[in-house]
C-alpha cells in the first residue's frame, strides 16, 4: 500500500500558522495562505483538498478528518472546531459572487467591479457535513449538527440537529452519546501524556 502523507519537515515547509502534533495531510493536497491556516492535533487531509485563506484564515481544531476532494475557500473566516468531520466533496465558502447581474463576477475582475460577499463559517464541535454538501458564508453549524448529504447551508443549523435538503432544512434531534465517548477519549490521551 502506496500511502502519500507528508512528514512533519514537509508539513512544516508548507508554511502553515501553526501546525499540531499526529497531524496528517495527503501530498495531493493544496494550500493557499497557508501563512493564515492553523491546525491542530490529530487532524486529517486526504488527496486533492483545496484549502484557500483569505484574510480571514482557516482554523482547524484538534482531532478533524478532511476527506477526500473537500474544499475550504473564501476571505472571510472559516473555523472548524473540535471532532467535527468534513465529508468527500463537501465545498465550504466564506465568499461567494453576487449572482444577480448587478456586478461582473470571478477573481479576474478587479474588486471594484464585483459584488463578492465575505462572511465567516463557523463548524462547531462534533458536527458532520455529509459528502457533495455546499455551506455558504455566514454559516453557523452549532455543536453537534450533522448535514446529509448533498445539502445546502446558507444560515444557522442548531445543536443536534439534523439537517437535510436544498436548502438544508431541520430534519430531527440527534443523540448526544457521543459526547460519553469523547470524554472517555480525552481521558484515555491524558493518562497516555
Amino acid at each position: 500500500m502506496n500511502v502519500a502523507v507528508l512528514d512533519r519537515n514537509a508539513v512544516d515547509a508548507i508554511g502553515f500558522a501553526s501546525v499540531g502534533l499526529n497531524v496528517q495531510i495527503s501530498d495531493r493536497a493544496s494550500f493557499y495562505g497557508a501563512a493564515r491556516i492553523s491546525i491542530g492535533d490529530n487532524v486529517r487531509i486526504d488527496d486533492f483538498c483545496v484549502l484557500s485563506a483569505g484574510a480571514g484564515g482557516i482554523t482547524i481544531g484538534n482531532h478533524i478528518h478532511v476527506a477526500v476532494y473537500a474544499s475550504l475557500i473564501g476571505r472571510g473566516r472559516i473555523t472548524l472546531q473540535d471532532f467535527c468531520n468534513i465529508s468527500s466533496r463537501v465545498s465550504i465558502y466564506s465568499s461567494s459572487d453576487d449572482y444577480s447581474g448587478a456586478t461582473m463576477t470571478n477573481p479576474t475582475v478587479p474588486d471594484e467591479f464585483t459584488g463578492v460577499v465575505h462572511a465567516d463559517v463557523t463548524i462547531g464541535r462534533h458536527v458532520i457535513v455529509g459528502s457533495g454538501s455546499v455551506v455558504l458564508p455566514g454559516a453557523n453549524l452549532e455543536e453537534g449538527a450533522a448535514v446529509g448529504a448533498l445539502s445546502l447551508v446558507r444560515g444557522d443549523c442548531r445543536t443536534f440537529g439534523i439537517y437535510a435538503g436544498t436548502p438544508a432544512r431541520f430534519v430531527r434531534e440527534r443523540r448526544r452519546d457521543l459526547l460519553d465517548a469523547e470524554r472517555r477519549l480525552l481521558e484515555l490521551e491524558r493518562a497516555q501524556t
